[in-house]
């Protein structure tokens, strides 16, 4: 009986010993790393510290941080590794100014935005006509854990610094519209630049410029515009400079719908010895054009464009935006040393403001669609990458905070079974793969 006993006492001894090493061995393990299937890296399981309120993790004055240097146009750069609170310059997030409310604009601007006919009248029959009427029926299809903001509220502009710098977004893509001009649903919101400038320069984001198309844009315009921006923000601390090779610090301008004048118009600007070039002046930059179709390819370099960038996010759209043709995109850059810009995106839905165009909607298959476009991009060893969008909400492109409404009439999509900043999270993650990418593919 005694040599039982001790035999029992023994064993449990032993299991009790296995039993607190196996916990103690899963105590020093932390989630993956390692990226999904899709995009290896993006782990969407945040962790309780990343469900704290932003201000808990991201103050509203973040110390300043050192700026990454770019190697060149056509070249891949190495990107520094900042702290905890950092954002990476190569990551560029398309940013929209055009929202209103009652309370700062007298009324809702853009949120109540027109259902767009079809420009077949057949077709367009067989759709809903009108504007949506906020704050229960917005032109959006998410809805905003601000609610109908408007982009002159002060708070919402410190918020949405938050929230670009809880992705590490380091560039923001301000869309611009000269002084007095504004597109076809929104007001003039030039005014607005100042104080986006001074926000972003509170949070060490930086600033750059969309030019949007206008009526008469043209060549000679975006001359005057050029100037314009560079006189009255150009000494700016969060007006963004790209680095070149040869060490020279230039404004960065997209042109959004480039293709809509001729290569030739755009060679009097954009070419040395062209009529009316910003070329070796002060107003000297980065041009960067939009490509949709593959044929402007060549009238991109032949208009004198130092880039190109694709937009929209919705994969397959155009040319431009099908990830299966980022690696020719980017071997016609590299030959013509021009710098590739390719644009992610989270989805894209865009029925509640036209109603028609279903096939063009993208899900967002919790968040895959997103991992799918930011490996298609990293595949490429690009750059900078831009992102479509940051607030873009009747396109549904926005990774800016989305949270879960039901009305009597609209239930709207959301972003669960995460939470409403799961694409900010998301974003964070990945520009931290990249970053180190960027720095093995200089090795």
């Amino acid at each position: 009986m005694v040599r039982l006993r001790r035999r029992a006492c023994l064993a449990l001894f032993l299991c009790a010993l296995f039993v607190f090493g196996t916990l103690m061995a899963l105590r020093t393990l932390k989630p993956s790393d390692g990226f999904s299937a899709l995009a290896p890296g993006l782990d969407l399981d945040l962790d309780p510290q990343q469900q704290q309120p932003l201000a808990a993790r991201h103050p509203a004055s973040p110390p300043p941080l050192g700026t990454q240097e770019a190697r060149g146009v056509a070249a891949a750069a190495a990107a520094p590794a900042p702290g905890p609170e950092g954002v990476y310059s190569a990551l560029h997030a398309f940013y929209y100014t055009w929202y209103g409310s009652p309370r700062f604009d007298s009324r809702y601007l853009h949120w109540d935005h027109v259902m767009v006919a079809h420009w077949d009248p057949k077709i367009s029959a067989s759709y809903p006509k009108g504007r949506h009427s906020p704050p229960d029926d917005l032109g959006a299809s998410f809805y905003p854990a601000l609610g109908p903001y408007s982009s002159r509220d002060p708070a919402v502009l410190e918020e949405h610094m938050n929230q670009l710098r809880t992705a590490a977004i380091g560039v923001m893509v301000l869309s611009w519209y000269p002084p007095g001009l504004a597109d076809d649903n929104g007001e003039p919101s030039e005014s607005l630049v100042p104080f986006i400038l001074d926000a972003a320069h509170r949070y060490t984001i930086k600033v750059t410029f969309h030019i949007q198309p206008y009526k008469g844009r043209d060549d000679n315009t975006v001359h005057k515009n050029v100037k314009y921006i560079i006189d009255r923000y150009g000494t700016h601390e969060a007006f963004y400079r790209y680095k070149t090779s040869t060490g020279r610090s230039l404004p960065l301008f997209y042109i959004y719908d480039s293709y809509l004048t001729s290569p030739e118009a755009w060679a009097n600007l954009l070419t040395p010895s062209g009529s009316h070039s910003l070329r070796n002046t002060p107003y000297d930059a980065i041009f960067i054009a939009l490509l949709v179709e593959e044929g402007h390819k060549h009238d991109i370099l032949a208009a004198g464009y130092d880039g190109i960038y694709t937009y929209f996010a919705s994969n397959g759209f155009s040319y431009g935006s099908s990830h299966q043709n980022w690696k020719a995109i980017k071997a016609f850059c590299d030959s013509n040393n021009l710098l590739f810009i390719p644009s992610v995106g989270p989805g894209y839905i865009d029925t509640s403001i036209r109603p028609w165009n279903n096939h063009n909607t993208r899900n967002r298959v919790n968040g895959k669609y997103y991992e799918t476009a930011l490996q298609a991009a990293l595949m490429v060893r690009p750059e900078i990458v831009s992102i479509t969008s940051f607030n873009e909400w009747h396109e549904g492109t926005q990774i800016e905070k989305a949270v879960p409404k039901k009305t009597s009439t609209r239930l709207y999509l959301d972003y669960l079974p995460h939470q409403p900043d799961m694409y900010l999270e998301l974003t964070r993650r990945w520009a931290e793969h990249y970053s180190k990418e960027k720095e093995q593919w200089l090795m």
